[in-house]
């Protein structure tokens, strides 16, 4: 841009370098701006021991500690590379072993989950629901709309293990529940084409809180792609056409993932129906009795506050666990 001449290039070209710049400036001046604030605590250490200074030594530590911070948060932020990591995203819940409790425990994340997203600020629109009777939900179904929704919660792939008095047991005995996380991408610009025989369309009425023509007509949509056995469910609109044409889309989300869990070998840890929900495979542990903790059973960070973690809190988990995939060796 010094260059002579530079300013009589046609816009288009100068754009073009322009946003060149600011792309590198974006990458390039918070490490070089950690990189001062270090040399300038440096330099303040050295004063600080020359004068034996208590509160410049107090000033280079919080300092320091905030660097250490800026730092991860680069780091994290360079976790970020793969495609699909800016989109939106479709997070579907699946009950899993433990009966009813199981199916209170899957609420329990719809709540997590909800909570979380409000916290980043993220857009939800819970898609499909399925209430257990007895208490809880077998299914459910939420779109998450923000930046870098994926990105952020495909960590949450997989089972997720709680253990506690059951409220549905008479005798107060402790209980284990699973339930299965499944994260896709929101696909925007892929389009898969179906062949109407590999589909099974059906049509019911709506669950849930009533409304006009929610519950009085067969307005919900579940789609069944037979070679894959995918199924998906819609019901959050008043028109059929709309929760299929809802429906359609997340069924096109999770075929296109699958693709690419099936060329990286990893589709038997991914998808709940390949895997049993159950012992053996989880994730994550919820302990509310006899002690309470949250662990991660792939990064080993682990939480006591269970209320604040299934209050949404689950920030540092998401965190670690994206850290730990960029640094393998840690593994």
């Amino acid at each position: 841009m010094a260059q002579a001449g530079f300013w009589n290039l046609p816009e288009e070209e100068r754009n073009q370098v322009i946003g060149e710049m600011k792309e590198i400036k974006r990458l390039v001046e918070p490490l070089t701006n950690i990189g001062q604030q270090i040399e300038d605590m440096r330099i303040l250490f050295e004063l600080a021991c020359e004068e034996s200074d208590a509160d410049a030594f107090n000033e280079v530590q919080q300092n320091l500690v905030r660097c250490e911070q800026d730092l991860v948060s680069l780091r994290l932020k360079a976790t970020f590379t793969a495609e699909d990591d800016p989109r939106n995203a479709f997070l579907s819940i699946q009950a899993g072993a433990g009966g009813t409790d199981a199916c209170d425990w899957a609420s329990m994340l719809l709540r997590m989950y909800t909570r979380y997203a409000e916290n980043r600020g993220y857009k939800t629109t819970l898609l499909d629901l399925q209430h257990e009777e007895e208490g809880g939900i077998k299914s459910a179904t939420l779109q998450i709309q923000g930046k870098l929704a994926y990105g952020y919660l495909k960590s949450e792939n997989g089972v997720h293990r709680l253990v506690r008095i059951s409220p549905f047991d008479a005798s107060g005995r402790r209980h284990t529940s699973f339930a299965a996380v499944h994260l896709v991408p929101e696909i925007a610009d892929v389009n898969i084409d179906f062949n109407e025989k590999d589909l099974k369309i059906d049509f019911y009425r709506s669950s849930g809180p009533g409304g006009q023509n929610v519950n009085t007509t067969d307005s919900a949509v579940r789609l069944t792609h037979l070679p894959s056995g995918i199924v998906v469910c819609c019901q959050n609109e008043r028109s059929q056409h709309k929760n299929r044409a809802m429906a359609m889309k997340v069924l096109q989300a999770r075929i296109y993932q699958k693709s690419l869990d099936e060329r990286q070998e990893k589709i038997a840890k991914q998808y709940g129906n390949k895997a049993s929900v159950s012992w053996s495979n989880q994730i994550r542990s919820y302990v509310l009795q006899p002690y309470t903790l949250v662990k991660d059973h792939r990064t080993n960070f682990e939480v006591g506050n269970v209320a604040a973690v299934l209050d949404g809190e689950i920030e540092p988990f998401i965190e670690a666990y994206l850290l730990l995939l960029a640094n393998p060796a840690k593994k």
